[in-house]
């Protein structure tokens, strides 16, 4: 992670919501110099209510409502923090998220929307689910579809709520189950006698459709308790259901309701024209979390997305010192309602437009699209031009990898590594080669090794993490206990207050790794550069002989306990071309400690960890090590979410073509193939087994959460790869 300008000011975004996300885009195109910018939000992606009965009805894939905030982020140039943050200090200035502490910020932002999780309905928190967060709720109904399709479930529905948004989405879930002959399988329970909040014109329109489509309507009505298998209601009979939704109303998160910033009766935040939350001069709120004193306005995605401009100038404003500008949301807006199949009525200055309802339809999918391709299809930013005159050979079209992509070429460090002298001293049992040196210190066998890392997520303690994985698994290979840690770390050039918070983060993240481990951290050192590299001097402790890369015999199982493609999808992801999921997916493995891993390899014959030369390079150096050849199952090679695909499409790492000339493998030429030959950063172990143990091992490794698998075998022949 490079900078040129001095940090000066963070910028932390509570949330993805669509101000944010829009605010985010505009901050790519125009960023403020000096502004570190940090985006929180439980997951990697943030979907777009616009879309939501559509995807619900079936007619969107998951995918195609959800903005990628990976992308997004690096896009704009932020750091993502995936957590749900659960605590507000505006003091202290302040934001808590579970398992990463306090982040703090100079200036902030909010946008976490709201749920409607309906807690005061007793049975609902615990049979119910509220159709915001929208992502629990379409999770929770595709699980549903799919029982009802495999015949598990009765595909019975009630749907609590017959607003705008109840309605369309009795409508979505009718014509989904529609689709599985389900008929006349959902009810629509709502406490007025007119649908769509009083709608003119809409009520009528709306219970023609659910009669076409089979939606009983009970209006005029109160709940009193959701069960497993029903809804219960006062003076009404009860209605079944074995999928009750909640769309009535919206409730503000609990852990902004019960902050102590100023807010509404709902615990919605109170924020003034200028966005900015009352008493703050610091602190934005937009989106259905705020409450709007100067001019309310229902809770409605639209006001969110025409509050983005602003939000934006006013926040960008704040860490310049220049004028903000009020927000003046419209009186009415444009209410597209989609009608179950692909039809949909309109309304706007209290009349409803019902015809022609296909070409509704098509124009709310045009708006809803056009909204979505701003987070797919980014401008292309104008790099900046080399200032005087350019070397033979000094321009690349590709950006240098983080992690282990940044490696030296493995044959230029080999020539290096060659012309060094051998090792004199006898207390020196083995140096450079294997994984680790091994020492002898007073008659105890002790290992020594060091790795660090360029940056490639610009989330402090989550790097912390990750580095500190990656050292420990030269110490974990070779069979030793890890003992202590030196820490080294260089930081972007950015003030000291920044630098103070930056430190806390890595600390904190290489501190819980290494201390998980059994090890302490006893020193380190720390200087300013260009771009964030975090690296650590490990020790480990033998009780035995270490396992090497001398000891693999013929016969001999191999497992890999982590899958491989980490480098071609970390360079995707430089490039704003990887799936955020899969990203997030990936960080999660690389930040998981593979101490117990280890314990249960414990009898291999030989080990290694595979990093930065990929699984071809290190089981072609246990080869020649062990003077035996290898026979891999290529098929059985676990890859990382995205990776193949990624490399079918040209993506490889930096160092990818070294690592491919120093380790030829034979076999065929595919992408997969190519993934071989892939650095891997905080990568899993390689170990040579007796095939009698292989399975009982994999299984163990499997249990304890590792995605391990057997690969290959190993048999008689000079070292080389085979690939079936």
């Amino acid at each position: 992670m490079t900078t040129q300008t001095t940090l000066t000011r963070d910028l932390v975004l509570v949330g993805g919501g669509h101000a944010h996300a829009l605010m985010l885009r505009m901050w790519g195109m125009t960023p403020v110099q000096g502004v570190q910018v940090t985006l929180i939000n439980p997951g990697p992606t943030a979907p777009y209510s616009g879309m939501l009965p559509g995807h619900i009805a079936g007619h969107y894939t998951r995918e195609a409502l959800e903005i990628d905030l990976v992308k997004l982020a690096r896009f704009a140039g932020a750091r993502v923090i995936f957590g749900a943050a659960d605590g507000i200090d505006a003091d202290r200035k302040v934001i808590h998220v579970p398992g990463r502490g306090e982040i703090a910020y100079d200036v902030a932002s909010l946008d976490v929307g709201l749920h409607a999780r309906a807690a005061h309905i007793p049975g609902f928190s615990q049979f119910g689910i509220g159709a915001k967060p929208l992502d629990a709720y379409a999770d929770r109904w595709d699980a549903y579809v799919s029982e009802v399709d495999a015949g598990k479930k009765a595909g019975i529905v009630a749907v609590i709520g017959g607003g705008v948004a109840g309605c369309e989405l009795a409508l979505a879930m009718a014509h989904r189950l529609h689709g599985l002959g389900k008929t006349n399988c959902v009810t629509l329970i709502e406490t007025n006698t007119k649908l769509a909040n009083g709608t003119p014109g809409a009520d009528r329109t709306l219970r023609e459709e659910m009669l076409r489509l089979g939606v009983a309507v009970v209006s005029a009505v109160e709940v009193d308790a959701v069960t497993a298998e029903a809804v219960k209601l006062r003076g009404y009979s009860d209605v079944a259901s074995e999928f009750t939704v909640g769309t009535a109303g919206g409730f503000a998160h609990d852990w902004l309701a019960t902050s102590d910033l100023p807010k509404d009766a709902q615990g919605f935040v109170h924020v003034d024209e200028r966005l900015l939350v009352s008493g703050y001069e610091d602190l934005f709120a937009a989106g259905d979390c705020a409450a709007l004193m100067a001019s309310p306005r229902p809770k409605a995605g639209v006001f969110a997305v025409r509050a983005a401009p602003v939000l934006y100038h006013n926040i960008s404003a704040a860490l310049t010192g220049s004028e903000m500008k009020p927000f003046r949301p419209q009186a009415d807006y444009l209410k597209l309602m989609s009608l179950g199949d692909k039809s949909a009525m309109a309304a706007k200055w209290g009349r409803c437009l019902v015809a022609p309802k296909a070409q509704l339809w098509r124009w709310k999918d045009y708006i809803d699209q056009s909204f979505m391709r701003k987070f797919s299809e980014f401008p292309k930013m104008k790099a900046a031009a080399p200032v005087g005159p350019v070397a033979l050979g000094a321009q690349s079209n590709q950006m240098l990898c983080g992690g282990c992509g940044a490696k030296v070429a493995p044959g230029q460090l080999s020539a290096a590594l060659a012309e060094m002298p051998t090792v004199k001293r006898s207390d020196v049992l083995q140096g450079a080669g294997d994984d680790a040196a091994v020492l002898e210190v007073g008659g105890q066998k002790q290992v020594l090794s060091v790795d660090h890392l360029r940056g490639f997520v610009a989330d402090h303690g989550l790097m912390g993490r990750i580095a500190a994985v990656h050292a420990l698994g030269d110490v974990w290979a070779m069979g030793a206990k890890p003992q202590s840690a030196l820490l080294s770390v260089t930081l972007p050039r950015m003030t000291r207050e920044l630098q103070a918070r930056a430190m806390r983060e890595i600390l904190a993240g290489v501190g819980e790794v290494v201390r998980g481990a059994g090890a302490e951290i006893v020193g380190g050192h720390s200087t300013m550069g260009e771009e964030l590299t975090i690296g650590l001097t490990v020790t480990g402790l033998l009780d035995g002989a270490a396992i090497t890369l001398e000891g693999a015999k013929v016969g001999d199982v191999l497992i890999l306990t982590r899958p491989i493609g980490s480098g071609t999808v970390l360079a995707a992801e430089m490039q704003g071309k990887a799936n955020g999921r899969d990203v997030a997916a990936l960080y999660e493995i690389l930040a998981q400690p593979q101490g117990d891993a280890a314990e249960i390899l414990s009898v291999a014959h030989a080990m290694t960890d595979v990093t930065g030369f990929g699984l071809a390079g290190h089981l072609t150096a246990m080869c020649r090590a062990s003077e035996v050849a290898a026979d891999i199952s290529l098929e059985d090679v676990p890859t990382y979410a995205g990776a193949e695909a990624l490399a079918e499409a040209g993506h490889r790492s930096t160092i990818f073509e070294d690592n491919k000339l120093a380790a030829p493998v034979f076999g065929p030429e595919n992408a997969k193939m190519a993934l071989l030959h892939d650095p891997q950063t905080s990568g899993g172990f390689l170990a040579a087994v007796t095939a009698g143990e292989a399975e009982r091992l994999r299984e163990e490794l499997q249990a304890a959460g590792h995605k391990a698998a057997v690969i290959g075998r190993l048999i008689e022949g000079a070292p080389a790869i085979v690939c079936r």
